[in-house]
C-alpha cells in the first residue's frame, strides 16, 4: 500500500451533512456527486478526501479508508492468498479501481489504483 486514499463516512441527511462539513468546520467541497450518493471534502493540501456516503444510496455504508496501490487486481489477488476476505470483486470507479474489504475486527478498509 503506497498512501492514503480517502476516508468514507456514512450519513443519513446529505444535505445537513454538507452544511456541516462546509459551514461548522469550514471544509472545502472537493467534488459533489449527491446524485450519485457522494460529497467530497478538502483536509487542507492533502490529497486524501473526506467523502460523504448518503445511507440512502448506500445503505450498508461504514466508515471505510481506502488506500491507494499501483494495481488493484494484483493487490486483491495477493491479499486474498493472505486470508484477506472481500466484500465484492474489484470493481471500475471514475480513476481506476478498486475494492474493499473488512479487517478482522470489522473496520472497513479498501484499496484503489489509479489506473485510468
Amino acid at each position: 500500500m503506497i498512501s492514503y486514499d480517502n476516508f468514507f463516512l456514512p450519513v443519513d441527511d446529505m444535505e445537513s451533512a454538507i452544511k456541516y462539513y462546509s459551514e461548522t468546520l469550514g471544509l472545502k467541497v472537493k467534488f459533489n456527486f449527491s446524485d450519485k450518493g457522494m460529497v467530497a471534502f478538502h483536509v487542507g493540501n492533502e490529497e486524501p478526501a473526506i467523502i460523504l456516503k448518503d445511507k440512502r444510496k448506500f445503505p450498508d455504508a461504514k466508515p471505510t479508508i481506502w488506500f491507494v496501490v499501483d494495481n488493484v487486481a494484483a493487490e486483491y489477488g495477493k491479499l486474498k492468498s493472505n486470508g484477506v476476505n472481500f466484500l465484492t470483486e474489484p470493481f471500475p470507479i471514475g480513476t481506476g479501481t478498486a475494492v474493499e474489504f473488512e479487517d478482522a475486527y470489522g473496520n472497513r478498509l479498501g484499496i484503489t489504483d489509479y489506473t485510468k
